[in-house]
Parts: C-alpha cells; structure tokens; sequence
C-alpha cells in the first residue's frame, strides 16, 4: 500500500458518501452522540480512526483497520469516526486531513496521534505498545482511569482554562481585547449551567492550545456580577455570547458539546486571524519554527533576483500571499528562499538547479513532500493544494528522510541584483616582450 501522509497531505472534509464500516466489523463506530460515553469515559485504550468515506487513503486503510480490530478484540478498542458527518468531534481533535487517527490512553483528553505504519501488523503492534505503556503507568501510580473522571473529581484543574469575568474585569479583560471571546453567563443553580461545565472547560483547553491563546472561552456569574447580567439582558441560563473588539456582541447558537464549542472557536479564529506571514528562509530556525508549528509547509524556490528583479520576485510574492489569505484557516507555514541559496533543500526535493520558479508542501512530520507541477500562479497553486487536500496529489518521501542542511543568509533587502563588479587592472605600463606578442597574434 502507498505511505499515507497524515494531516494535510491526505483528505480534507468535503461531501460524505457510504460509511466504511458496517455493524458486522469489529470496529466500533462512534458518533456525536456516544463518544464521551464509549471513549472519553472508558478506562479501556482506545484507537479511534478519524476518516471520511469519499478519502481514498481511507478506503485503502479500511481492510487493515478492521483485521487489526478483529486481532485486538478483548484487549485493544478500536473505532473509527465518520468526521465527515460529525465534523464536531474532528475539529474538537483537530483533525484537519484524512485519516487521521489517535490513541486515547491515560489521559483521554489529551489523546497521542498515532505514528506508526498502516499495515495491520503495525497497527496491532502500536496499540500493545501503547497498551504497556499505559499499563507501566498504573502500576507506577501515574495514571488514574479515564480523564473525564479526572475532570470531574473536583480538584479544579479541568476549569483551569476558563476565565473568571466579574463587574470589574470585564470591560478591560473582554472589550478592550483584540482577542476574540465566547462569555458563558450562568447561574450556580442551574441544572443545564452544570452539564455545560465540563464541556466548556475541556473546550477552553483544547481552544486555547489550537488558537495559540488568541481565543477565549470565559464565565460569568450572573446571579453574583449583576451589573453585567442587566447590561447584556440575560434572562435565562446557560446564555453564551461572542465578543469581537468593535462589534456589538452576538449570541452563540451551536450546540452544547465541546465538540460544537470548539468548532465555533476555531471558524471565529480563522475569521478573525489575518493571514499568515510568508518568510523568507535565512536560517535553520526559521525553518523549523514555522514548519514545526504547522502541518504543513509551503515552500516556493522563486528565481534568482537578477533573473526576476525586484518586481518580478514581488509578483511571485504576492500570489504566495493571496493563497496563504485563501488557505489561512488551514494554518499552514508559507516559506520562500532564492534559487541556489538551500541547494541541500533544493535537492531533498528533487528541484535541483532547474524549473523556477518551484514550489513544494512538506509535511514534517512524516517527511513526505509534493511538488507544484502547474504554474506559479494563483489557478496552478490553488489547484495544486486543493488536489492534495482531496487525496489526490502525489507525494513522496524527503531525501534522506530527514530535514537537509539549512543555510543562514542575508535577508533580501527588496532591491534589484546586481551583477558583482570585476577589479580592473590597467596594464599600460607592463613592457610584453616580443615573442609573447606574437604568440597573442
């Protein structure tokens, strides 16, 4: 079977078909609906697919992921997603390509992304890997059962991440922020305000990491902050708004689950989060920073300066600007280094010396790369990615497997090249002697 490039370099969630999983396999299909109560709240290790029908990648996984459910019945729970048709709990994970799939141990709120190879031997032998881990860990006293009775057992940590608002932070906190923020007005002895808490405070956490801090999810008592329950009119509990620096505040209107929640979070961040920067590579740290930090990275290798000169490069520049604005709610790495600068980079993607301007989507994490094979411009790039997006573009492995060398070099200082000037020598005192006279002639 061809490698899988997880992440971005697989599927993304378009139109849902027939599921791949039927009640006669022996994975166990999760939804929505019973995911907290068979996973979350499971003392059992758990390897959950996140899948979509129409994915091929998907499709070619299948077969394996139900022999390997089948070897592992009894010891190993296995399931799969149809993240197509509950979108909630893939954002909630966020699974932003197909398939993606989690081990869900310990701690089932912090699950591990799954590594290993797509074979069913291998998938059988990451889960009893995962499975002596978990069970070293008992043993030690490090680990309890399922994180959602963690959460639940009252010592705090699970509201850690929602922010207490009162009549006198809030003004300062939330409408002065340049963040965004969804605000959960309730009251102590609400029975719907109680279900909501351990819902809103894992989806704080999990918002929190995934917006890198610029969405927040807060509370507010109102039968105790009175001043802000009249100011917004809040007549019944739990009533959940989002604040938006000027903008009049809006009332949420999704569902109650974390799953729901987060989604909501991250469509209000991708909306409100500009674009990203596209950088130019003059070091090892830029590089790894901002792959690192995405899963995946576009890398354009545009023509050297006195090929293109400065308006040139800039066109070329503007078209990876305009695709990383259409492209930011993706969250990818945009990168850009002069043709002959990275040559170990150039050749790990087999561009080497030839064909600029280029353009290659890594995924680091997997070192795997595709390569633009259509034209530099907004039409050839858009279809490129989206292609990728969808399962059909084709990859294949970084050289090496491993991340080349990386240069440090000046930045471009936005001008036109200039060709090196040549030392002049004058040689008209120099006395050439007869026969080296003739031998020129």
């Amino acid at each position: 079977m061809r490698p899988l490039l997880l992440g971005v370099l697989g599927c993304s969630l378009v139109l849902s078909v027939q599921a791949l999983y039927s009640a006669s396999d022996d994975v166990v299909d999760l939804t929505s609906s019973n995911f907290n109560r068979e996973v979350i709240q499971s003392d059992s290790l758990w390897l959950v697919e996140f899948y979509a029908p129409w994915c091929g990648h998907c499709q070619n996984l299948a077969p394996d992921w139900k022999k390997a459910a089948t070897a592992l019945k009894g010891i190993v729970k296995v399931g799969a997603v149809d993240a197509d048709q509950h979108k909630s709990l893939g954002s909630q994970y966020g699974v932003r390509g197909f398939p993606t799939i989690k081990i869900f141990g310990a701690n089932k709120n912090k699950p591990e992304e799954y590594q290993g190879g797509r074979s069913s031997q291998a998938i059988v032998d990451g889960a009893m890997n995962a499975l002596r881990a978990l069970v070293k860990e008992r043993l030690s006293g490090k680990s309890g059962s399922s994180g959602y009775n963690k959460q639940q057992s009252g010592s705090g940590n699970g509201k850690k991440d929602v922010v207490e608002l009162t009549d006198d932070n809030f003004d300062k906190m939330v409408l002065e922020s340049d963040d965004v923020w969804l605000v959960e007005f309730f009251a102590p002895w609400c029975g719907h305000c109680k279900n909501l808490e351990p819902e809103w405070a894992a989806a704080a956490t999990a918002v929190k990491e995934q917006t890198k801090g610029k969405v927040h999810l807060g509370a507010v008592d109102a039968t105790v902050q009175q001043v802000l329950s009249s100011r917004y009119g809040i007549r019944g509990f739990p009533t959940i708004k989002i604040f938006r620096k000027g903008e009049e505040p809006e009332d949420y209107q999704g569902g109650r689950s974390r799953g729901d929640i987060i989604e909501k979070a991250l469509d209000l961040f991708s909306d409100h989060a500009p674009a990203p920067e596209v950088l130019e590579i003059l070091g090892e740290d830029i590089l790894k920073k901002t792959c690192e930090d995405s899963q995946l990275c576009i890398i354009a290798v545009l023509p050297h300066i006195l090929d293109t000169g400065a308006s040139g490069r800039n066109g070329y520049l503007d078209v990876m600007m305009k695709m990383a604005e259409k492209y930011k709610k993706k969250m990818w790495g945009w990168l850009w280094t002069e043709a002959g600068t990275q040559m170990e980079l150039e050749s790990s993607l087999g561009i080497g010396g030839f064909g600029y301007p280029a353009m290659a989507a890594i995924n680091t994490r997997k070192m795997k790369f595709a390569l633009l094979r259509g034209s530099f411009s907004e039409t050839g790039i858009h279809e490129f990615l989206r292609a990728l997006s969808v399962g059909r573009g084709s990859t294949a492995t970084l050289g090496g497997g491993t991340m080349p060398k990386i240069h440090t070099v000046e930045p471009w200082d936005g001008k036109d090249g200039q060709l090196p000037v040549e030392d002049e020598y004058d040689l008209s005192d120099v006395d050439l002697d007869d026969d080296f006279e003739k031998d020129e002639l």
